[in-house]
């Protein structure tokens, strides 16, 4: 997966996800025009040139690998999020 808070995320990505959803996966980031493509050895290669990029990603990871209750503490969290000014 993407590393958590590195400054330096653009570029590609190659990640290992399982052959069970690696198709899904695949074909979300291309609806969401994210260039990737799957390799030979099974990995998922990810083209992230923007923090956008970056956020979308990893937003379509948690929709496979999040349990419910992770991804409604996420919802949650977004409800009372107040950006600084």
């Amino acid at each position: 997966m993407l590393p958590p808070s590195s400054s330096n995320f653009l570029g590609d990505r190659v990640l290992q996800i399982p052959l069970s959803d690696r198709w899904r996966i695949y074909s979300r980031l291309q609806e969401l025009m994210i260039p990737c493509s799957c390799l030979a050895d099974g990995s998922l290669r990810v083209q992230v040139d923007s923090l956008q990029t970056a956020i979308l990603v990893r937003s379509t990871l948690m929709q496979f690998f999040a349990s419910r209750q992770q991804l409604l503490d996420w919802l949650e969290h977004c409800w009372h999020y107040t950006p600084e000014s």
